[in-house]
């Protein structure tokens, strides 16, 4: 059996490749060459052109033909198009923002996305609603036009080694330089579905094992666990063996929170994976308490460069003075903030206390 996978040097490349090889695939990776990973094994074939390039992907395979093709980088429409003809199965990767409301969660009535939000949720309909959750839709109708029993996964933002832009950095970082406190919006509640590239990878290669089931179908995949940006943190900062203060502010005063959160609102982003667990069996192969670990230890390890590319992506400054000015202008406002005195003290409701329990505050009596 030949499998090409276009792409195979990001986060869960190497995870696929190297799953295609257990399962007995002759597999071919076509990518730029400019990374080249030591995961992936020397029986690998390595197809070296633009993955981009309709023409250079046209020159590069020539007349080849594959059992499965595994489409994980460049532009999708045109690979979808490329490979009529050349492929049994075509497996692709794209994300989520194909959801309408995912960029732009104001077009929708109630604001946000629903929660949790299924495969059949509308996608962005139109370009000037949100050019780039378009295009991920329209990629998706192309691949589905040229490969009918095609499937197609939903990746959500992804953690774990090889992440070009890890927001995980974001703590990691302020770790490494001895930072004491770090700023959340809103107590870090927060929810925004992510997936550790290993359980994002396991999703990918269950729709292989499993064609009859998987052939024509659309997967939302990431993490079963959801943790909340405060919960993230909490881990990091232990797996580190660190203690941070979680200072917490209302949104529109948490700037240093930006890049960590990585949306320019507090609205949940969570995705139902009850069509991938009960058609394909996922459950998650690494709890994302020990993936976000795994992922705080190998950036320790492997960090990013100061002031490099994949700091400007995320766009932290990391500009501990301000922060700190920050903290503790909000710790004063708190410190001055009045005590209301309310007529009685409001309660929790005992609705369901049962017998006995306390029905009211003991100020109310």
């Amino acid at each position: 059996m030949k499998a090409l996978v276009i792409g195979g040097t990001g986060p869960t490349g190497h995870l696929i490749v190297n799953g295609l090889v257990r399962r007995g695939y002759q597999v071919a990776m076509l990518h730029t060459g400019r990374h080249e990973l030591e995961e992936i094994p020397p029986s690998v074939e390595h197809v070296h052109t633009d993955p981009f390039s309709e023409e250079a992907l046209r020159r590069s395979l020539r007349n080849r033909s594959f059992d499965l093709t595994i489409a994980a980088y460049g532009r999708l429409r045109r690979i979808a198009e490329v490979m009529v003809d050349r492929t049994e199965r075509f497996i692709s990767i794209g994300g989520v923002p194909a959801y309408r409301g995912y960029m732009n969660p104001s077009v929708m009535r109630p604001e946000g996305l629903p929660v949790p939000t299924a495969e059949d949720a509308p996608v962005v309909p139109v370009e000037n609603e949100d050019p780039k959750g378009w295009r991920v839709a329209q990629s998706e109708a192309a691949v589905f036009k040229h490969h009918p029993n095609a499937v197609h996964f939903r990746y959500p933002f992804l953690y774990g080694p090889y992440q070009i832009a890890p927001r995980e950095w974001c703590v990691v970082r302020r770790i490494i330089d001895g930072r004491k406190s770090i700023i959340l919006p809103e107590d870090g509640l927060s929810l925004n579905h992510s997936g550790y590239v290993d359980n994002a990878a396991h999703s990918v290669l269950l729709a292989v094992d499993k064609p009859g089931a998987a052939s024509g179908q659309i997967y939302n995949c990431g993490d079963e666990h959801l943790l909340t940006l405060r919960q993230m943190v909490e881990i990091i900062a232990v797996s580190l063996g660190h203690q941070l203060e979680i200072v917490s502010m209302p949104w529109r005063f948490a700037l240093p929170a930006r890049p960590l959160i990585a949306q320019p609102w507090t609205t949940h982003r969570v995705l139902d994976l009850t069509k991938i667990k009960t058609q394909l069996g996922y459950a998650d192969v690494t709890p994302p308490e020990r993936g976000l670990a795994l992922t705080a230890r190998w950036l320790r390890d492997n960090p990013l460069e100061r002031g490099g590319a994949g700091e400007k992506i995320l766009q932290d400054p990391f500009d501990y003075r301000a922060e700190d000015e920050l903290i503790a202008a909000w710790k004063m406002v708190c410190d001055k903030m009045p005590a209301i005195q309310f007529t009685f003290e409001p309660g929790f409701t005992a609705t369901y206390s049962g017998p006995g329990g306390k029905a009211r505050s003991s100020s109310w009596s």
